[in-house]
């Protein structure tokens, strides 16, 4: 059970961890001010600043966010009425600001009457001990809050909001989580590759391996053997192959073999076995693989676009025949990551690269609160040359959100039922 914790904490974690670092790492190449790089979820262990944005180590260890200013992401920081505390630096200026109820710096304590953090930069509030005198103070461009839970992060002035970036930035920073999904499947698969050493070559009849006890074995077939003739028809792929033995049945076969520069004839005859409720004719042999990094780098991207079309072909399927049980939720993950973890490493990085295809391509839905769905508007964005009402985006947002959580919860129920009950 361990082990599985680990593999699923690794392969969520990993893929969820690379898509918001894509966020992250475009939104700041945007001027668009990242808040918040969370690894994990709930509350907060460590964390410390830099440049503009905290970085947090959270208790669960599934996944992690960033929090982009702007987005809305953020609750209601100040409020008036509320009791504050705040540091003053050497130009009188506020550069902390202490919302939560935790005495973390000795300063001065106010009650909120005003205050604008986005455009005007300021606070005005009732001095403690003397509440009938209002005083207003500046506040820096690059002030800190520290919010309820304790975590300190920068202020979010107009500039560096999400807004403020170019369309075609603030597009690219949309499109960034999926595009990291998917170098992310491409890396894994080309390491699974290299493992294997190497691409099965089907343009060749050169076996790899030979199955022990096998048909192939018993007639004294090698690895290195190359099969240029089955009954003297002449073959030079291993689909040619492997329909040319078919064609033979179980019927008595002479191979024409080579092996360097040698060639022998070699008779054997094929069975018959049954795999996944077919018939099929068998003597126990494997291609070869061609080890060269030229292949194994193509065998990775090739593996990288099949897969991707594999997730198209399923989503097609699902809209012409909608089942929950065709769609899976982190219960199904974990499943997954127990059989992975029981099968080894090579197992695990598949599992991770198929589900980071995955995540990347839902991710591109054109459904409001994905990723998708915010580059539709940038698009609409475009087109109008002007953006959508905030007000109407928040409710597309709002709904978005609202079906993909009611269908997580479905997803979820769903699995616990199929696995456990």
């Amino acid at each position: 059970m361990l082990k599985t914790i680990l593999t699923f904490i690794f392969v969520f974690g990993l893929i969820v961890i690379v898509h918001e670092f894509g966020h992250y790492f475009f939104a700041k190449r945007a001027g668009i001010m990242v808040r918040e790089f969370a690894i994990g979820m709930g509350p907060k262990l460590l964390s410390f600043h830099k440049n503009g944005t905290t970085y947090t180590w959270r208790l669960l260890p599934i996944g992690g966010y960033v929090r982009m200013a702007g987005l809305g992401e953020d609750s209601q920081e100040l409020k008036k009425g509320m009791p504050i505390t705040v540091l003053l630096n050497e130009r009188n200026e506020i550069c902390k600001i202490n919302i939560s109820k935790k005495n973390v710096f000795n300063g001065l304590s106010l009650v909120v009457s005003d205050y604008d953090l986005i455009d005007r930069l300021f606070i005005t509030g009732y001095v403690m001990g003397n509440e009938k005198q209002q005083e207003t103070f500046v506040v820096n461009h690059d002030a800190m809050i520290i919010e309820d839970d304790g975590t300190e992060i920068q202020i979010a002035p107009r500039d560096v909001q999400f807004d403020s970036a170019k369309l075609s930035r603030r597009m690219m920073t949309n499109f960034a989580g999926p595009m990291n999904n998917f170098i992310l499947a491409l890396i894994l698969f080309t390491i699974v590759v290299f493992m294997q050493g190497g691409v099965i070559n089907m343009n060749s009849t050169m076996i790899g391996e030979v199955q022990k006890n096998s048909v192939a074995a018993q007639a004294h077939l090698t690895s290195g053997d190359i099969i240029t003739q089955v009954n003297k028809q002449k073959v030079k792929t291993w689909s040619q192959l492997q329909k040319a033995i078919a064609q033979n049945g179980t019927k008595q076969a002479t191979l024409t073999v080579q092996n360097h520069n040698t060639t022998r004839q070699v008779t054997l005859t094929p069975k018959e076995e049954v795999i996944e409720r077919q018939k099929v004719i068998r003597i126990g042999i494997t291609p070869a693989k061609d080890p060269s990094f030229f292949a194994k780098i193509k065998g990775g991207l090739e593996l990288t676009i099949s897969n991707s079309l594999l997730v198209f072909k399923a989503l097609g399927n699902l809209i012409t025949d909608f089942s929950l049980n065709k769609l899976g939720g982190p219960v199904s993950i974990f499943q997954m990551s127990q059989t992975a973890a029981s099968q080894g490493i090579e197992t695990i990085l598949m599992l991770t690269a198929m589900l980071s295809v995955n995540l990347g391509i839902m991710n591109l839905l054109p459904i409001p609160a994905l990723d998708g769905g915010k580059i539709v508007l940038n698009i609409y964005e475009a087109i109008r040359k002007k953006p959508i009402d905030k007000t109407k985006e928040g409710i597309l947002t709002v709904i978005g959100f609202g079906l993909l959580m009611l269908l997580m919860i479905l997803v979820t129920w769903n699995d616990l039922h199929r696995y456990f009950f």
